[in-house]
């Protein structure tokens, strides 16, 4: 089966730190695996109604969130790339994630089926040196894969605050290298450890 990903870029600035990161790991993927790019600045979705309890949800046929749920079920990998912000995903990343929740309950959708087996990425820059400072980001996509019975890759770090800071960060560019290569583990919560 042919290997389709999808870049989710939830930066507020173009071509930053984590977006050359991310672009760095693709470029070591095989040349059959095919790409897609969403830079969600440029696609903004609104933000997300709940309407769990009020109404049913019907599948968005136009616009950005109809761009993202298409190509989010097309996708066999899903990677999100967001910088560090306030030590989690970006609000266009959080945005797009809360849409999720939506997608479960959309009748005929089948989200979680779908997206079960598939594999979960992250990509991030950070100013901290100190990884640590990114767990509440790579909590948020491991309970994110784990509720959908996804694999997750884990998130590729990298160092840089001004733009293209990164390029300099060499053990980041050396794991880029490797990155998609690794065999995903299917994710799991921390209390299922």
């Amino acid at each position: 089966m042919t290997r389709r990903f999808l870049f989710v870029l939830g930066s507020a600035r173009a071509d930053g730190n984590t977006e050359l990161l991310a672009r760095r790991a693709a470029e070591q993927l095989p040349p059959d695996a095919e790409q897609q790019w969403i830079d969600l600045a440029e696609h903004p979705v609104p933000d997300f109604e709940d309407l769990r309890h009020d109404s049913d949800h019907v599948r968005p046929t136009e616009g950005n969130v109809a761009l993202l749920l298409d190509a989010t079920l097309a996708a066999t990998d899903i990677v999100i790339a967001s910088p560090l912000y306030w030590y989690s995903v970006s609000a266009h990343t959080k945005r797009y994630l809360d849409h999720w929740s939506g997608w479960l309950r959309t009748p005929g959708l089948d989200f979680k089926t779908t997206l079960a087996g598939r594999t979960l990425w992250g990509v991030t820059a950070l100013a901290h040196t100190e990884p640590e400072v990114a767990d509440p980001l790579v909590g948020t996509l491991n309970n994110s894969a784990a509720y959908l019975g996804m694999r997750f890759g884990g998130v590729l770090l990298g160092n840089g605050s001004k733009p293209g800071d990164v390029l300099h960060d060499t053990e980041a560019l050396t794991r880029a290298k490797t990155f998609f290569a690794q065999e995903a583990p299917l994710a799991r919560f921390v209390y299922e450890h």
